[in-house]
Protein backbone atom coordinates (compact mmCIF):
# COMPACT_ATOMS: atom_id res chain seq x y z
CA UNK A 1 0.00 0.00 0.00
CA UNK A 2 2.73 2.46 0.74
CA UNK A 3 4.18 1.62 -2.62
CA UNK A 4 0.69 2.28 -4.15
CA UNK A 5 0.55 5.96 -2.57
CA UNK A 6 4.35 6.50 -3.95
CA UNK A 7 3.63 5.61 -7.11
CA UNK A 8 0.77 7.79 -6.89
CA UNK A 9 1.90 11.28 -5.41
CA UNK A 10 1.92 14.17 -7.87
CA UNK A 11 4.19 16.95 -7.49
CA UNK A 12 3.38 19.61 -4.87
CA UNK A 13 2.09 22.67 -6.43
CA UNK A 14 4.03 26.13 -6.00
CA UNK A 15 3.28 27.50 -2.83
CA UNK A 16 2.57 31.05 -4.37
CA UNK A 17 0.89 34.55 -2.28
CA UNK A 18 -2.35 35.72 -3.48
CA UNK A 19 -0.84 38.81 -4.30
CA UNK A 20 1.92 39.59 -6.55
CA UNK A 21 4.32 42.43 -6.44
CA UNK A 22 4.63 44.03 -9.74
CA UNK A 23 8.81 43.52 -10.63
CA UNK A 24 9.96 46.81 -11.30
CA UNK A 25 13.34 46.98 -13.37
CA UNK A 26 16.46 47.85 -12.27
CA UNK A 27 15.73 47.03 -8.73
CA UNK A 28 14.27 43.71 -9.08
CA UNK A 29 16.75 41.92 -11.77
CA UNK A 30 18.32 39.26 -11.86
CA UNK A 31 21.99 39.43 -11.40
CA UNK A 32 24.55 37.94 -9.18
CA UNK A 33 23.50 37.12 -5.52
CA UNK A 34 19.73 38.83 -6.02
CA UNK A 35 16.73 37.53 -4.02
CA UNK A 36 13.56 37.92 -5.90
CA UNK A 37 10.73 37.48 -3.41
CA UNK A 38 6.72 37.77 -4.34
CA UNK A 39 7.26 39.05 -7.55
CA UNK A 40 5.11 39.09 -11.31
CA UNK A 41 7.65 39.38 -13.91
CA UNK A 42 6.07 40.13 -17.09
CA UNK A 43 7.96 39.73 -20.77
CA UNK A 44 11.02 40.60 -19.28
CA UNK A 45 14.15 39.98 -21.48
CA UNK A 46 16.76 38.15 -19.56
CA UNK A 47 18.44 36.41 -22.70
CA UNK A 48 21.94 36.10 -22.29
CA UNK A 49 22.12 37.60 -19.11
CA UNK A 50 24.89 35.53 -16.48
CA UNK A 51 24.05 35.46 -12.65
CA UNK A 52 25.15 33.00 -9.83
CA UNK A 53 23.65 32.39 -6.62
CA UNK A 54 20.67 33.83 -7.31
CA UNK A 55 17.30 33.40 -5.70
CA UNK A 56 13.78 33.19 -7.01
CA UNK A 57 10.99 32.48 -4.64
CA UNK A 58 7.29 32.45 -4.89
CA UNK A 59 7.79 34.32 -7.72
CA UNK A 60 5.27 33.78 -11.11
CA UNK A 61 7.54 34.53 -14.64
CA UNK A 62 5.10 35.39 -17.67
CA UNK A 63 6.96 35.22 -21.57
CA UNK A 64 10.28 36.00 -20.06
CA UNK A 65 12.81 35.40 -21.98
CA UNK A 66 16.42 33.54 -20.79
CA UNK A 67 17.08 31.97 -23.70
CA UNK A 68 21.11 31.75 -23.79
CA UNK A 69 21.17 32.91 -20.18
CA UNK A 70 23.89 31.08 -17.98
CA UNK A 71 23.19 30.49 -14.43
CA UNK A 72 25.18 29.07 -11.60
CA UNK A 73 24.10 27.63 -7.74
CA UNK A 74 20.51 29.34 -8.94
CA UNK A 75 17.83 28.37 -6.32
CA UNK A 76 14.04 28.33 -8.22
CA UNK A 77 11.33 27.65 -5.57
CA UNK A 78 7.49 27.88 -5.42
CA UNK A 79 7.31 29.39 -8.92
CA UNK A 80 5.34 29.18 -12.11
CA UNK A 81 6.78 29.70 -15.43
CA UNK A 82 4.58 30.16 -18.25
CA UNK A 83 5.15 30.81 -21.80
CA UNK A 84 8.46 31.37 -21.17
CA UNK A 85 11.43 30.69 -23.75
CA UNK A 86 14.54 29.00 -21.67
CA UNK A 87 15.85 27.94 -25.46
CA UNK A 88 19.87 27.12 -24.83
CA UNK A 89 19.60 28.13 -20.89
CA UNK A 90 22.71 26.92 -18.83
CA UNK A 91 21.88 26.39 -15.31
CA UNK A 92 24.46 24.16 -13.62
CA UNK A 93 24.21 23.23 -9.40
CA UNK A 94 21.40 24.78 -9.60
CA UNK A 95 18.16 23.11 -7.66
CA UNK A 96 14.10 23.97 -8.48
CA UNK A 97 11.00 23.22 -5.66
CA UNK A 98 7.47 23.64 -6.16
CA UNK A 99 8.18 25.03 -9.91
CA UNK A 100 5.56 24.87 -12.42
CA UNK A 101 6.89 25.19 -16.10
CA UNK A 102 3.93 25.33 -18.50
CA UNK A 103 4.00 26.08 -22.15
CA UNK A 104 7.80 27.34 -22.20
CA UNK A 105 10.17 26.83 -25.43
CA UNK A 106 13.29 24.33 -23.63
CA UNK A 107 15.23 23.76 -26.75
CA UNK A 108 18.56 23.37 -26.33
CA UNK A 109 18.15 23.90 -22.28
CA UNK A 110 21.15 22.37 -19.82
CA UNK A 111 19.46 21.88 -16.42
CA UNK A 112 23.07 20.03 -15.65
CA UNK A 113 24.05 18.18 -12.12
CA UNK A 114 21.16 19.87 -10.06
CA UNK A 115 18.09 18.86 -8.19
CA UNK A 116 14.38 19.17 -8.90
CA UNK A 117 12.13 17.96 -6.65
CA UNK A 118 7.97 18.68 -7.07
CA UNK A 119 8.42 20.04 -10.87
CA UNK A 120 5.97 19.82 -13.21
CA UNK A 121 6.90 20.37 -17.08
CA UNK A 122 3.53 20.47 -19.00
CA UNK A 123 3.34 21.41 -22.62
CA UNK A 124 7.11 22.25 -23.15
CA UNK A 125 8.81 22.16 -26.39
CA UNK A 126 12.08 20.49 -24.81
CA UNK A 127 14.04 18.92 -27.63
CA UNK A 128 18.07 18.64 -27.28
CA UNK A 129 17.50 19.59 -23.68
CA UNK A 130 19.62 17.99 -21.66
CA UNK A 131 19.63 17.23 -17.71
CA UNK A 132 21.95 15.00 -17.71
CA UNK A 133 23.37 13.69 -13.41
CA UNK A 134 20.50 15.55 -12.15
CA UNK A 135 18.61 13.97 -9.98
CA UNK A 136 14.27 14.05 -10.02
CA UNK A 137 12.35 13.75 -7.04
CA UNK A 138 8.22 13.47 -7.88
CA UNK A 139 8.78 15.25 -11.35
CA UNK A 140 6.66 14.91 -14.08
CA UNK A 141 6.63 15.59 -17.74
CA UNK A 142 3.37 15.83 -19.27
CA UNK A 143 2.73 16.24 -22.75
CA UNK A 144 6.31 17.35 -23.99
CA UNK A 145 8.23 17.24 -26.87
CA UNK A 146 11.47 15.64 -25.51
CA UNK A 147 13.08 14.23 -28.79
CA UNK A 148 16.97 13.81 -28.08
CA UNK A 149 17.11 14.77 -24.46
CA UNK A 150 19.87 13.64 -22.65
CA UNK A 151 18.80 12.02 -19.24
CA UNK A 152 22.28 10.34 -18.67
CA UNK A 153 23.58 9.75 -15.57
CA UNK A 154 20.48 11.39 -13.95
CA UNK A 155 18.65 10.02 -11.01
CA UNK A 156 14.86 9.45 -12.58
CA UNK A 157 13.70 6.77 -10.27
CA UNK A 158 10.74 9.32 -8.89
CA UNK A 159 9.89 10.68 -12.30
CA UNK A 160 7.11 10.13 -14.75
CA UNK A 161 6.48 10.66 -18.68
CA UNK A 162 2.92 11.03 -19.53
CA UNK A 163 2.31 11.64 -23.09
CA UNK A 164 5.34 12.48 -24.06
CA UNK A 165 7.85 12.46 -27.53
CA UNK A 166 11.02 10.85 -26.22
CA UNK A 167 11.87 9.85 -30.14
CA UNK A 168 15.98 9.46 -29.61
CA UNK A 169 16.02 10.61 -26.32
CA UNK A 170 19.36 9.59 -23.81
CA UNK A 171 19.12 7.37 -21.03
CA UNK A 172 22.58 6.29 -20.42
CA UNK A 173 23.85 5.06 -16.73
CA UNK A 174 20.22 6.68 -15.63
CA UNK A 175 18.81 5.38 -12.75
CA UNK A 176 15.29 4.64 -13.49
CA UNK A 177 13.71 2.07 -10.80
CA UNK A 178 10.56 3.08 -10.46
CA UNK A 179 10.09 5.83 -13.07
CA UNK A 180 6.93 5.61 -15.37
CA UNK A 181 6.07 6.07 -18.96
CA UNK A 182 2.72 6.26 -20.17
CA UNK A 183 1.61 6.74 -23.81
CA UNK A 184 4.96 7.83 -24.72
CA UNK A 185 6.52 7.81 -27.80
CA UNK A 186 10.11 5.95 -27.07
CA UNK A 187 11.08 5.20 -30.70
CA UNK A 188 15.01 4.94 -30.78
CA UNK A 189 15.93 6.25 -27.37
CA UNK A 190 19.57 5.32 -26.54
CA UNK A 191 20.54 3.65 -23.42
CA UNK A 192 17.48 1.35 -23.35
CA UNK A 193 19.00 -1.35 -20.85
CA UNK A 194 19.08 1.62 -18.28
CA UNK A 195 15.53 1.40 -18.36
CA UNK A 196 15.94 -1.71 -15.89
CA UNK A 197 13.14 -1.33 -13.22
CA UNK A 198 10.81 1.49 -14.87
CA UNK A 199 7.06 1.09 -15.09
CA UNK A 200 6.17 1.53 -18.70
CA UNK A 201 2.31 1.01 -20.21
CA UNK A 202 2.06 -2.11 -22.62
CA UNK A 203 1.45 0.03 -25.48
CA UNK A 204 4.95 1.82 -24.88
CA UNK A 205 6.34 -1.39 -24.76
CA UNK A 206 5.36 -3.25 -27.81
CA UNK A 207 6.75 0.37 -29.44
CA UNK A 208 9.74 -0.63 -27.38
CA UNK A 209 10.44 -4.05 -28.13
CA UNK A 210 12.07 -2.74 -31.49
CA UNK A 211 14.60 -0.82 -29.83
CA UNK A 212 15.77 -3.49 -27.29
CA UNK A 213 15.87 -5.98 -29.40
CA UNK A 214 18.76 -3.91 -31.61
CA UNK A 215 20.93 -3.15 -28.66
CA UNK A 216 20.81 -6.57 -27.54
CA UNK A 217 21.36 -7.56 -31.23
CA UNK A 218 18.62 -9.83 -31.64
CA UNK A 219 16.91 -9.56 -35.31
CA UNK A 220 13.27 -9.95 -35.08
CA UNK A 221 11.76 -11.73 -38.41
CA UNK A 222 8.30 -10.64 -38.48
CA UNK A 223 7.67 -14.04 -41.03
Amino acid sequence: MAGDRARDRQPAEPDLPPQLNPAVLPGDDLEDGSVLLGLEFAGIDWSGREAAGAEIDQCRLVAVSLSRARLRRALIRDAALDRCDLANLQARDSSMTRVAVRGCRMTGCSLLAGGLRDVVFADCRADLASFAGSTFSDVAFVDCKLEQADFGDADLRSARFTHCDLTGARFSGAQMAGARFARCDLSGINGVTSLRGAVITGGDAIALAYTLAGALGIVIDDD
